[in-house]
């Protein structure tokens, strides 16, 4: 993997926000959830389509944490404008497991 610099790594916003909504979404190719995430009131609620159904269910979702880059680019997924990228681990099968704060912190909150 190629280095990058520091000044790269400021380029990239990641923000804590707490998952408000969680329904499914059955029109994405490989098996996915609609996610609204409050990032606060700097940045607001914001949609995302993450593939994360292994290990979450959509009760479960709402009121968790979760850490995404805000400042991507909107992306179509099918029918859905995904806003913002959650982040997330493979685990040894493939499954995403959410990267989450191990501490409450503030929505909208960056990385530092």
């Amino acid at each position: 993997m190629a280095e990058i610099d520091f000044e790269h790594f400021l380029a990239i916003d990641i923000r804590v926000g707490t998952v408000s909504r969680a329904e499914a979404f059955p029109e994405a190719r490989k098996p996915a959830v609609k996610l609204w995430v409050d990032f606060g009131l700097e940045i607001g609620e914001k949609k995302s389509s993450a593939q994360i159904t292994e290990y979450y269910d959509y009760d479960t979702l709402v009121g968790k944490q979760v850490m995404g880059v805000i400042n991507f680019p909107p992306r179509q997924i099918g029918p859905f404008m995904s806003e913002v990228l959650i982040l997330g681990f493979m685990d040894t099968n493939g499954s995403v497991i959410l990267a989450v704060p191990d501490k409450p912190a503030p929505d909208g909150s960056s990385l530092c």
